[in-house]
């Protein structure tokens, strides 16, 4: 097994890109939008790195409710689309947390320009080993991060050691179906030696051994292979990649990643969960 040092470096590999903000915003003005007034809108197509998008996104903090008062820790924060979102909708103040150097700097140069640099933050560093003091934070939330990380029972302790008694923890993950191994590559690894995903049934049971109460599960999986069958019709209809879209993040090879990461949900070889768990009060 790598060691985490080199762990984290060839993850920090597969996701930087140099130049990011600078290709984004190249894109957003092919796309005929104002760099001067931006919209939350405007950023959709790349800013919500997950199956559903900012549908999901929308979808999950329903039983969380979040108010002006809370703060929330964004574990793998990504380019900050789901951070933003959450300090737009809710008014909280938002910290998100990411490996990669090059995300962090492109989501809060993003924020920055939505006006949001009073509510949302982004810190880069390890979610094993997270730069806050214990029970920072009202909500940590977390979308299609864990699949990169090897120790997931470290991972699950630091968020309850960061979250207040009583706080929420939201997840939406990808985790590993009964249909057999992966076809890579895939969005989160170009080859399985940077593919952690567990069965739902051992995120179940580590997250109980944390000491979490599972408020709500609910496998979206469904639900998520409708999702790609829309988004297959409307690219079908389109004449061309569009300017801005995930290749920005994951380069040329990111169409083979997002036809893999389609058969391995038709395939059930990955299965996605939706979840919100609670440390208990006291």
């Amino acid at each position: 097994m790598q060691n985490t040092g080199s762990l984290n470096d060839n993850i920090q590999q597969h996701y930087t890109r140099q130049d990011l903000g600078d290709a984004i915003l190249s894109a957003l003005t092919a796309a005929g939008k104002d760099l001067n007034h931006l919209k939350p809108e405007d950023l959709a197509p790349v800013d919500e790195f997950h199956i559903r998008g900012r549908e999901a996104t929308i979808e999950l903090p329903q039983q969380l409710h979040l108010d002006t008062t809370q703060h929330v820790l964004d574990v793998g924060s990504g380019v900050g689309g789901a951070s933003r979102y959450l300090a737009l909708a809710f008014g909280c103040r938002v910290t998100g947390l990411d490996l990669t150097e090059e995300y962090c700097r492109v989501a809060q140069m993003l924020a920055d320009r939505l006006g949001l640099s009073s509510r949302v933050t982004f810190r880069q560093g390890s979610a094993l080993e997270m730069p806050f003091e214990d029970a920072s934070f009202d909500v940590v939330w977390t979308q299609h991060a864990a699949m990169n990380i090897a120790d997931k029972a470290k991972l699950y302790t630091e968020i309850w050691r960061v979250l207040r008694p009583g706080g929420l923890f939201a997840l939406y993950d990808i985790l590993a179906g009964p249909g057999g191994a992966l076809h890579f590559p895939v969005p989160w690894a170009r080859e399985p030696s940077l593919n952690f995903l567990i069965t739902p049934e051992a995120l179940r049971r580590l997250l109980e051994k944390t000491g979490f109460r599972i408020v709500s599960w609910r496998d979206t999986s469904e639900t998520g292979q409708a999702w790609f069958r829309e988004v297959a019709a409307k690219m079908k209809a389109q004449a061309g990649s569009p300017p801005l879209g995930f290749h920005v993040l994951l380069g040329a090879d990111f169409r083979t990643m997002a036809q893999n990461q389609v058969r391995n949900l038709n395939e059930n070889r990955i299965i996605l969960i939706e979840a919100i768990a609670q440390r208990p009060p006291g």
